[in-house]
């Protein structure tokens, strides 16, 4: 596998790589956002020229929606113009770059499971700005991998769906989620063995691909799972909201196979 850098090591699925890291023959470097600053090219340029890396795995992104809404520039600074920052870097440098994209960059229109034949129509200032990084990556460099990915979330790491509903739940909150939405909940532990087990070994071919659990359900089915697994579903009131509302418009099914 030789030598991998990690942007972006301080998210959730950049801290799960790196519990994971240490059980694969591999030499993994983390990096946080301070020490590789993927909108700063000098900054990318400084670690990139003595590191030697054969993959990059970018972790590193943008992801609060709503205020993606407000601030779409900053969006796109990150998820766009930073993915091309990299892009080049890898390219000069020979570096393979394996980059996390999202479902969604799909408008959530069609009512079967979306492919990587489907062509992107995204509806909200995020999903956009994931649109154009992929489409920088695919212009700039020849092998890469990029890997679209639902409703992610960490049991252990970050701000999520998961850990926001089981601290609630254990809060004694009422919870109302929606189901409006329909996707296919994803642990980082899963993408991360993924990357490293499928990705990094060369088992999969250079270009798009879809990594989700497999199991399609809405928040509210999944908030339902999340307090059964944990005991606390007769202990927690969970209400079906059909009035949740957004700032950003989300896509009604973004279920991917």
């Amino acid at each position: 596998m030789g030598k991998v850098i990690v942007t972006g090591s301080e998210g959730q699925l950049g801290r799960t790589l790196e519990e994971l890291s240490p059980n694969f023959d591999c030499n993994f470097y983390f990096t946080s956002s301070t020490e590789l600053d993927i909108t700063n090219p000098k900054s990318i340029e400084s670690v990139f020229q003595k590191g030697q890396y054969n993959y990059c795995i970018n972790c590193a992104a943008y992801t609060n929606v709503e205020q993606s809404e407000i601030t779409p520039v900053l969006a796109f600074k990150v998820n766009a113009e930073g993915v091309k920052n990299l892009s080049k870097a890898c390219n000069k440098y020979n570096v393979t770059l394996i980059h996390i994209s999202t479902d969604y960059v799909f408008d959530g229109n069609k009512t079967s499971p979306y492919t990587v034949q489907d062509v992107p129509n995204p509806i909200n200032q995020y999903g956009k700005s994931k649109l154009q990084g992929e489409e920088y990556i695919r212009a700039i460099l020849r092998n890469h991998y990029i890997i679209r990915t639902s409703w992610l979330y960490s049991k252990k790491y970050g701000h999520n769906f998961y850990r926001t509903v089981l601290q609630n739940a254990n809060e004694g909150q009422e919870l109302r989620i929606t189901d409006a939405q329909k996707g296919c909940p994803t642990n980082t532990e899963n993408l991360a063995r993924f990357i490293i087990e499928e990705v990094l070994t060369g088992k999969v071919p250079f270009g798009t691909h879809h990594f989700t659990d497999g199991k399609a359900m809405t928040w509210y089915d999944f908030a339902k799972q999340i307090l059964k697994e944990n005991g606390l579903a007769d202990k927690t009131s969970l209400i079906l909201d059909r009035n949740y509302r957004t700032l950003a418009k989300r896509p009604q099914n973004s279920v991917l196979v």
